[in-house]
């Protein structure tokens, strides 16, 4: 025994440590411990990594949807109107890595049909643009986008359509505010329009708000002449605003005002950020709780061990074998436990649609709004650096908590704990 005792990890020191884990019947309250430790961590490990990946879901489902279709730089002109945008825009093309340079009017109206009104807000683009928008030209439910310049007719996101009970070939009112200048002041415009396509891009906010009409159009509706409002600058690598903001600059050659996608979205993405933090921490402590279980777990189990332990140590056992034939026993509850959670963590993850779809069928409600939550489905992006950092976290803190009772152990007088007996 001594002599398998000066070998670290030696067989009969793994065998010892999984004979404690499957405790007998007087031990019964130990194993009820260590089984909800195992659970606890469990539980933890895949919490955090379905949250964290949900998290990462909103963000780039969010980020994608926002700058697919508003792009990733704004470009104004602030000396005189905008009307050479053409030649601006040939020139930012230019750059590398600026994909396109949109040009655009923008106002808000009054939308109207015999079922009710709502606020809206209308872009006017060429064609050509439109098609360039992937978010809207792939996403087309209802009608065709074919010869959006010439038909004179304008294309409305589907929750929009739905809150005014239209489809398309119907028509819709516009009310600009900003309409023909009289003696007796500015009166509203209003023209009625025949709704040519229906779009839906998944984000309810938008899906209920926009409605794009031809750019001649729309630069007359809002009496912009032969101008615009801004160019919508696309980019390769949204991450480098600042090195694209100072090519634009230079490009542009004269006086502009620019306004990229972190200014406009600065609150939105910080919050989100924060909350995705805090709630890391949070669930951190579900991990933590049960590694504190896995402690007064060991420690009872010392307790109960005492005997055996000083029987080993009277037969050549080393407080070194003692230390390990119980840090095996409690790492073995954490690394089980953890990779446990992390198997169920990713097949959630997987499957959280179908999930998703489950729990409203069985509950009979929508448990995951598009009114509240911006998007149409539940998005999850599993992260591999987030996972490791949480199969690492877990594997270290119930690591940890093995030592204080492992150590208790080794500690043990064997000549005390056989005085009685």
């Amino acid at each position: 025994m001594k002599n398998a005792g000066t070998t670290p990890f030696a067989g009969f020191e793994w065998m010892l440590a999984l004979r404690y884990l499957r405790a007998r019947r007087r031990e019964g309250f130990i194993s009820v411990i260590a089984g909800f430790s195992f659970l606890g961590i469990v539980l933890g490990v895949a919490t955090l990594i379905i949250v964290m990946a949900v998290m990462n879901g909103f963000r780039i489902e969010l980020l994608d949807k926002i700058l697919g279709l508003n792009g990733h730089m704004v470009v104004q002109v602030s000396d005189s109107s905008f009307e050479d945008f053409e030649e601006l825009s040939a020139r930012l093309e230019s750059i590398t890595g600026v994909n396109a340079a949109i040009p655009l009017v923008e106002g808000q109206v009054l939308a109207s049909t015999n079922f009710g009104s709502t606020g809206a807000l209308v872009r006017g683009l060429r064609e050509v643009d439109l098609a360039r928008l992937t978010s809207i030209s792939s996403n087309v439910k209802a009608g065709s986008l074919e010869g959006f310049d010439t038909n004179g007719g304008v294309i409305l996101g589907s929750r929009l359509a739905q809150s005014l009970g239209l489809i398309t070939g119907e028509e819709v009112s516009l009310i600009s505010p900003r309409g023909a200048i009289t003696p007796f002041g500015v009166t509203p415009r209003v023209k009625r329009y025949r709704v040519d396509a229906i779009f839906e891009v998944g984000m309810s906010e938008y899906d209920a708000t926009f409605v794009f009409m031809p750019l001649a159009e729309a630069q007359l509706f809002f009496n912009k002449g032969a101008g615009v409002s801004a160019l919508e600058v696309m980019v390769d690598e949204p991450d480098r605003m600042d090195h694209y903001r100072l090519e634009v600059e230079e490009a542009a050659a004269r006086p502009i005002f620019i306004i990229d996608w972190r200014q406009r979205n600065q609150t939105f993405f910080t919050a989100l950020e924060v909350e995705r933090n805090v709630m890391f921490l949070i669930l951190t402590l579900i991990v933590l709780v049960a590694a504190l279980n896995i402690i007064s777990g060991l420690i009872m189990l010392v307790k109960d061990k005492g005997q055996d332990i000083a029987i080993l140590r009277t037969m050549g056992a080393t407080r070194g074998a003692i230390m390990r034939v119980f840090f095996i026993t409690g790492a073995s509850i954490g690394v089980v436990g953890t990779f446990s959670g992390l198997l169920l963590g990713m097949v959630v993850c997987w499957n959280i649609d179908h999930i998703q779809q489950a729990i409203s069928f069985i509950t009979n409600t929508n448990v995951f709004s598009p009114e509240l939550y911006y998007l149409s489905k539940l998005p999850a992006v599993i992260d591999t650096e987030e996972v490791t950092m949480v199969v690492f976290l877990s594997l270290v803190l119930a690591l940890i908590a093995t030592l204080y009772p492992a150590w208790r152990a080794a500690k043990l007088d064997p000549v005390e704990a056989l005085r009685y007996e």
